[in-house]
């Protein structure tokens, strides 16, 4: 599985691999670059809180989420690994243009950082 997506990610396209949970995702970024020392390998990290919770995700998850984020939007990275649960929660909101932090905050008057 590991040399498969390192061969897939060594061929010059972006890839964005969906795994089942979070523990293969994990285990996943440490594992290409074993088999393609040179790939740019990024986690996207699920909160691991529920959006009505009174706690904020740990500092490490925000601060993985923003870097991998930023790789994407410079195009500078190979691979990155993603849980199904958090390919499926909200990132993005039609009513405003940029990426959405879950700051438990609402868009509506507010303006967009990308303007």
């Amino acid at each position: 599985e590991g040399l498969a997506l390192a061969e897939l990610g060594a061929s010059g396209r972006p890839l964005v691999v969906l795994t089942a949970s979070a523990s293969d995702a994990q285990r996943l970024t440490q594992e290409l670059p074993y088999f393609a020392p040179k790939l740019r390998v990024f986690p996207l990290p699920d909160w691991e809180t529920l959006p009505y919770d009174q706690i904020s995700p740990h500092q490490d998850l925000v601060s993985d989420r923003l870097a991998t984020l930023y790789h994407m939007t410079q195009r500078a990275f190979d691979v990155v690994t993603v849980p199904v649960s958090t390919a499926l929660s909200r990132a993005y909101s039609s009513s405003s243009r940029g990426l959405l932090l879950n700051t438990g905050t609402t868009t509506e008057n507010s303006t967009s950082p990308m303007e």
